[in-house]
């Protein structure tokens, strides 16, 4: 009889119509009534966090260690420099605007190399991506947020020497018009330098969730490229072929914003024999620079929308 009761209960419930099986509990959610801070909030905030975190605000001590001592070494010869020019009283400094990012080009590599692969390698690593495009950021609010926080940061890392140089060289009363051009020209390099390395750094970090190997190929990119262009100019200059130096720096990212400005913005040009590019060569250079910033871009695009699936 004990074993008949519970059958017929059973029975019973599924005789009962559907709405009297149906039980809501409230069990202590809240709707939230709050603003709607929308996709544009979002995408601040991400660039915000991106750009902190490449100097590692925000993160724990030993993150912090690479990106100030990066900032620190690429700022001090330019206090040297300074210190210099007001000492010995001279007419101009020691190194040019337009010059200085050039002969820094390694540091600069390097914090791309580590700071690219910690801007995007995480996200994938953990697969926190398709969280990100879930609600209320899109593939594009994704990518000009990274994009636009690694660029500003390197601008920040290339800017910060020219100020003090230009500080400086105030200091010393050097002439302001010179000087003030100068310095205007030496932001326009580090402007397209910032936005051409950040768009080659994160599009190699974007391919690999492991944070080592983003590192170790960025800087196989840079360093490779560099040094393979550097060595056939040298060689044709050797050769004679002076004609052949300016076309053999479209192959190599910091060759090509030397070239840019040696056209355009009056500086003196790095490759050997100081055979820099004419205008009509700057425009091939500008245009390949804007060509691959672009492409960084569309690049970077077409990645995601694949992770975020």
């Amino acid at each position: 009889m004990a074993v008949e009761q519970p059958q017929a209960q059973a029975q019973a419930q599924a005789m009962a119509p559907a709405g009297e099986q149906t039980r809501i509990h409230d069990i202590g959610y809240r709707n939230y009534d709050g603003p709607r801070l929308g996709r544009a909030y979002a995408r601040r905030s991400l660039y915000s966090q991106t750009l902190r975190g490449a100097y590692g605000l925000g993160r724990s001590a030993k993150s912090k260690v690479l990106p100030m001592l990066l900032f620190v070494v690429m700022c001090v010869p330019a206090l040297i420099m300074v210190a210099v020019a007001v000492a010995t009283k001279a007419n101009d400094l020691p190194v040019a605007y337009t010059r200085y990012a050039v002969i820094m080009q390694a540091l600069i590599g390097l914090y791309v190399a580590s700071q690219a692969p910690q801007a995007v390698s995480r996200d994938l690593r953990f697969k926190t991506v398709p969280l990100y495009f879930s609600r209320p950021i899109e593939t594009a609010d994704y990518v000009r947020a990274k994009y636009a926080a690694l660029a500003s940061a390197l601008f920040i890392l290339t800017a910060a020497p020219l100020l003090v140089l230009y500080v400086g060289a105030l200091l010393a009363k050097l002439d302001f018009t010179d000087q003030t051009k100068g310095f205007a020209q030496g932001l326009v390099s580090v402007a397209l330098l910032s936005l051409l390395f950040a768009g080659i750094g994160l599009v190699i970090a974007s391919v690999t969730p492991r944070r080592g190997f983003g590192i170790a190929a960025v800087i196989a990119v840079l360093t490779i490229s560099y040094g393979a262009v550097s060595t056939l100019q040298a060689i044709a200059d050797a050769q004679m072929s002076s004609g052949a130096i300016p076309w053999i720096g479209l192959f190599s990212p910091i060759t090509l914003i030397d070239g840019v400005q040696t056209a355009f913005l009056g500086a003196s040009s790095s490759f050997p024999g100081a055979v820099g590019p004419g205008t009509g060569e700057g425009v091939v250079y500008a245009l390949v620079v804007l060509g691959l910033i672009a492409a960084s871009y569309g690049l970077l695009m077409r990645r995601y929308k694949k992770v975020g699936l």
